[in-house]
């Protein structure tokens, strides 16, 4: 029973009585000495220059990627933000050109009534002014705002492009494929066809 005691005091009290130190009643300095504070561990050694410039190279190098990068985004960007700017006013001119080409093109009946009026007789010459006038007034306006007719005078050549053949009458008195009579003007508008002439072509007749 004795030994197991022993057995485990020695086990439990061995390390506590390892870190006690032996001291003098009679030099209380060589107590102070020997029981001070254990000595601190010395400081790793500041880093070399040659280190410190392998560091900061490469620092240098991830803020030159990163400012590249940036730059290429910013220039993206700006490329992406210009072509949406050209892309939205080129619409809306595209827009405004479309609405101002259907609004001409309702008028242009009115146009057609005003001329047959002027080609009718009329006894009445003050009359027959007026609706000239109002003619010329509302074609000049029209005109200011991108409206061009298309000349189709009596004799000059057919063209598919601006003239659409309304009659096709067979003659050897004029040249084959030139127009004979314009039944109705045709308008452009800023530079786009906006309505052909109506004509009637001649053609020689087949052998």
């Amino acid at each position: 029973m004795w030994d197991k005691a022993r057995s485990l005091a020695a086990k439990h009290l061995k390390p506590a009585f390892d870190n006690l130190k032996i001291v003098s009643t009679d030099n209380p300095e060589t107590n102070a000495q020997e029981v001070s504070d254990p000595p601190i561990e010395e400081a790793a050694a500041p880093p070399s220059p040659v280190e410190e410039l392998a560091v900061i190279t490469v620092e240098r190098d991830q803020l030159r990627t990163e400012i590249a990068d940036l730059q290429d985004r910013l220039l993206r960007r700006q490329a992406e933000f210009e072509n949406y700017r050209r892309r939205v006013d080129r619409d809306r001119s595209d827009f405004l050109q479309y609405a101002g080409m259907e609004v001409v093109r309702e008028i242009l009946p009115v146009l057609d009534d005003f001329e047959r009026a002027l080609k009718a007789e009329s006894s009445d010459a003050d009359y027959r002014k007026g609706v000239e006038l109002i003619y010329q007034r509302l074609l000049e306006t029209l005109k200011k705002i991108g409206l061009a007719p298309v000349e189709s005078p009596v004799g000059s050549e057919f063209d598919p492009n601006v003239h659409q053949a309304v009659v096709r009458f067979e003659t050897e008195e004029a040249a084959d494929n030139t127009i004979l009579e314009e039944f109705s003007r045709g308008y452009n508008f800023k530079g786009k066809l906006l309505r052909p002439a109506m004509v009637r072509v001649a053609v020689h007749p087949s052998s």
